[in-house]
C-alpha cells in the first residue's frame, strides 16, 4: 500500500466512527441541549421542586422497607425519566403517575421542569453538574409527532433511532455507551443483557452527574479508622474523616432526636445535608416529609465546631423499580391489559415493562462524586402464547401403526378397555 494512502485511510475510518457515533447518539453526552423555559416562574419552579422532593422521601421509605444495606439513588433522575413517560400517558395510567410523582398540572410542570434542567446545566467553574434526557425509539415505529415535540422542547429528550427488532444487543450497547459518557464512565451496563427484544419500542433515559470539592476540605492525614456502630451490638472499624474547622462556620441544628449538619461545596450552590439521629433512623424516618425537612432547615444556624467526624464511603446501587413504583401507586402503567400510553402512539398498545435505576457515590476528603441514570422500557403488548396442549388418553381411542414416509397403515386398532 502507498505510504501516503495509509494515514488518509486511518483518518477516514476515525472520521467515519465519530460520524456514526454522532448520528446514533441524540446529542453530545457532555453538552445537553438548552430547553424552552418560557413561562417559568419562581413559584412554578418551587412547585416542581416540591414534587420531586416529596417523591424522593416517598421513595426512600419504600426502598427502606426491603433494603437492609446502603441506599443511594437520584430522585431527580427517576422523576425526569418518568416525567417524559407521563407525557404519553392517558386516563388512569396518567392519574396514577401524577399521584406518585406529585406532578403539578402540565402548564406548570413543562416550563418549570425546563427551567430547573437549564439551571442544572448552566455550568460552573467550581464544580461539575449536568443532566441529560434521551429517547431511543424503534426506527420504524409510528410515534405521535406532538409527543416527540413536547418531550424534546420541555425535557430535552432528543430522539435517536435504533433497531431493537433486528439488533437488540447493538442497541443495548449504544444506549449504555451514551450513559457511560454522560456519567464519566461511572454507570456501566445500566441495561443488562437480554433486557431489549423485538417487543421494545422505546427506551427513555436520564443521567445526572455531579463532582464537587468541599468548601472546607478534610485533611487526609487526619483520617483514621474509628468505630462505626451499625447497631449497638454490631460495631465496625472504618476510615473516618476528621476536621478541626477553625474559622470555618457550618449551618447546623441540634434537635431533641436529631442533629443536622450542612456541608457546602465550592461554588456556594450545592451542599450535603447530614441527618444524624440520636439513636437510630427509625425514630425520624416515618415523619420525613417536604414540610418537615423545610422545618428542620429553618432551624439551622451558623455554628462554630470544635471537631467534625464523617466516614469515607464509596458504593454502587441498582434498583429494578417495577414493583417499587407499582406499590407506590402506579400499577396500571405496568399492566398489559390496562396501560394507556396512547399519547405516544395510536398504532398499538404500549406498557412499561420495567424501570431500572443505577447510582454511584464517593465521598472523601476532597469532596463528592455522585452520578445516577434511569431507563424506562416501553414495550408493545404481544399476543399471549397459545397454551401448551395436554394429551390424556383416558377414554377409548383408535391407534394406527404406519410407515412414516408413505403413510402406509401397517396396523390399526381401537382401545376401549386397556385392562382386558
Amino acid at each position: 500500500m502507498n505510504k501516503k494512502v495509509l494515514p488518509i485511510t486511518v483518518a477516514l475510518l476515525i472520521i467515519g466512527a465519530i460520524t456514526t457515533i454522532l448520528f446514533i447518539f441524540p446529542y453530545d453526552p457532555y453538552n445537553p441541549p438548552h430547553l424552552d423555559d418560557t413561562g417559568s416562574t419562581s413559584q412554578g419552579i418551587q412547585e416542581v421542586v416540591n414534587a420531586n422532593n416529596q417523591f424522593a422521601l416517598d421513595l426512600y421509605l419504600k426502598i427502606n422497607e426491603s433494603e437492609e444495606g446502603n441506599v443511594f439513588y437520584s430522585p431527580y433522575s427517576i422523576f425526569s425519566a418518568l416525567a417524559m413517560t407521563y407525557e404519553g400517558a392517558k386516563g388512569q395510567t396518567a392519574e396514577e403517575m401524577k399521584s406518585v410523582f406529585h406532578f403539578p398540572d402540565n402548564d406548570v410542570l413543562r416550563p418549570n421542569f425546563a427551567a430547573i434542567y437549564n439551571g442544572i446545566n448552566e455550568g460552573s467553574k467550581s464544580y461539575e453538574l449536568r443532566t441529560g434526557n434521551a429517547l431511543w425509539g424503534q426506527i420504524d415505529f409510528p410515534f405521535q409527532e406532538d409527543y416527540i415535540n413536547r418531550v424534546g422542547t420541555y425535557y430535552g429528550g432528543k430522539v435517536a433511532n435504533l433497531d431493537f427488532v433486528n439488533e437488540p444487543e447493538k442497541s443495548r450497547l449504544t444506549i449504555n455507551g451514551f450513559i457511560e459518557d454522560q456519567t464519566n464512565d461511572k454507570i456501566k451496563d445500566l441495561i443488562p443483557a437480554g433486557a431489549l427484544d423485538a417487543l421494545t419500542k422505546l427506551v427513555l433515559t436520564n443521567a445526572i452527574y455531579f463532582k464537587g470539592e468541599w468548601e472546607w476540605e478534610f485533611d487526609e492525614s487526619r483520617t483514621h479508622n474509628r468505630n462505626f456502630s451499625i447497631t449497638p451490638e454490631n460495631v465496625v472499624q472504618t476510615p473516618m474523616m476528621h476536621m478541626k474547622p477553625g474559622k470555618a462556620i457550618f449551618k447546623y441544628t441540634d434537635l431533641e432526636d436529631l442533629q443536622i449538619l450542612e456541608l457546602p461545596y465550592k461554588g456556594d450552590k450545592i451542599s450535603m445535608l447530614i441527618l444524624l439521629p440520636r439513636e437510630n433512623l427509625s425514630v425520624i424516618e416515618p415523619s420525613l416529609t417536604v414540610e418537615k425537612l423545610s422545618e428542620y432547615k429553618n432551624q439551622m444556624w451558623e455554628t462554630d465546631f470544635e471537631e467534625i467526624f464523617i466516614p469515607k464511603f464509596e458504593f454502587d446501587t441498582k434498583y429494578f423499580m417495577r414493583e417499587i413504583l407499582s406499590s407506590l401507586g402506579m400499577p396500571t402503567a405496568f399492566d398489559e391489559f390496562n396501560a394507556d400510553f396512547s399519547g405516544m402512539t395510536l398504532e398499538t398498545q404500549l406498557q412499561i415493562s420495567d424501570v431500572i435505576h443505577q447510582g454511584y457515590v464517593k465521598v472523601d476528603e476532597e469532596g463528592t462524586e455522585a452520578t445516577a441514570a434511569t431507563a424506562v422500557f416501553m414495550v408493545t403488548i404481544g399476543p399471549e402464547p397459545p397454551p401448551k396442549p395436554i394429551f390424556n388418553a383416558d377414554h377409548p381411542f383408535i391407534f394406527i401403526i404406519q410407515e412414516q414416509d408413505t403413510g402406509n397403515i401397517l396396523f390399526m386398532g381401537k382401545v376401549t378397555d386397556p385392562t382386558e
